[in-house]
């Protein structure tokens, strides 16, 4: 028992300090910083090369590697294809039993490796070989057996690993990353993917919201729209409001067009003023021109219009003035656009 409260002990002498601590963590990001900035000026004509490659490339890119380099490759190929590029990552273990299926003559491979010997590619380069599949390999040894045999070779050489052994794969891991970002920013620039394209792959992100969702898709319709006529009395803005459960009704003159907004904080400080508003026709304390929108408008430019002039209902019109819907301030929140 002695014996292992002293090793206890021993092992709680031994540990390094929280300034220690925070001094490796430091190194670490910058040897790793250097890595990349080393690797702004080993980027050459085989970059651009690789990118006209996967641009003629008709099929998907097919990122490949083992270990780090495989895990760099699997978020690599959800870049490309978050942003337009279609891609997959293939395990080479499990491509040589069966599922080099994937791959067919319209597909490009990009190979990680950065000893540019690892076996398990070598293995599946030979049927890749056969199904003439052109191959992109990045690699921190130009003339290892891969580049030889690859199509076009970026080579993303670091003096050292952050690791203090120089070892694990950690700054040479990073510029893999930065390497395969690099190709498919350029891509999708080549591209000329926008925002829009963006979103429509990221329907759920906020980013696809703000890009895609309409005021339609939000605006209270049918039972959810108070309306009235501008001639109607005040009481019957209360209960269209009520019924509605809506914050403000809409006011139409008699062509059925917008001519007002009433919302139920003008009805309660009206009926402060003066009781008999009550039975007043509606026009009497209606807001005259209030801001609208088209049904067809970015949510998101809603969101904007209703915070700068501080309003919480948005009457929805079509082209010729007929409320179509109303927009609440609490939908578009509860739609996460804010």
């Amino acid at each position: 028992m002695d014996q292992n409260r002293e090793s206890v002990q021993a092992d709680d002498t031994d540990r390094i300090t929280e300034r220690e601590i925070l001094e490796v963590g430091r190194q670490v990001i910058e040897t790793e910083k250097a890595a990349l900035e080393g690797l702004k000026d080993q980027l050459d004509e085989s970059f651009a090369q690789a990118v006209q490659m996967i641009l003629n490339c008709h099929g998907h890119v097919v990122v490949t590697g083992v270990g780090k380099s495989g895990n760099i490759g699997a978020k690599i190929a959800a870049t490309f294809s978050s942003t337009g590029t279609p891609a997959l990552f293939l395990h080479p273990g499990e491509g040589v039993h069966g599922d080099l299926g994937a791959v067919t003559p319209d597909e490009l491979v990009l190979m990680l490796s950065y000893s540019g010997e690892t076996e398990e590619l070598l293995d599946i380069l030979p049927a890749l070989k056969r199904l003439g599949v052109p191959i992109i390999l990045i690699t921190g040894k130009g003339d290892s057996s891969l580049a030889k045999a690859a199509d076009v070779v970026i080579t993303a050489r670091v003096e050292r690993e952050a690791c203090p052994l120089n070892l694990a794969p950690t700054a040479s891991a990073v510029a893999m990353l930065a390497v395969g970002d690099a190709l498919a920013i350029a891509t999708m620039k080549s591209k000329k993917f926008s925002q829009e394209d963006f979103a429509r792959l990221h329907p759920g992100g906020v980013l696809g919201r703000r890009l895609l969702l309409k005021v339609g898709d939000l605006m209270r319709t049918g039972e959810r729209l108070a309306k009235i006529h501008y001639r109607e009395p005040t009481k019957a803005a209360f209960a269209a409001i009520t019924k509605a459960r809506a914050g403000a009704c809409v006011v139409v003159d008699d062509d059925g067009k917008v001519c007002g907004l009433v919302t139920d904080g003008d009805l309660r400080r009206a009926l402060l003023r003066d009781v008999q508003l009550f039975h007043s026709p509606v026009e009497h304390i209606m807001t005259r021109h209030p801001k609208t929108i088209s049904p067809d408008a970015l949510a998101v430019e809603a969101l904007h219009l209703m915070q700068t002039h501080q309003i919480d209902d948005l009457p929805v019109l079509s082209g010729s003035g007929e409320p179509l819907g109303m927009l609440d301030v609490q939908d578009l929140l509860k739609a996460g656009l804010a």
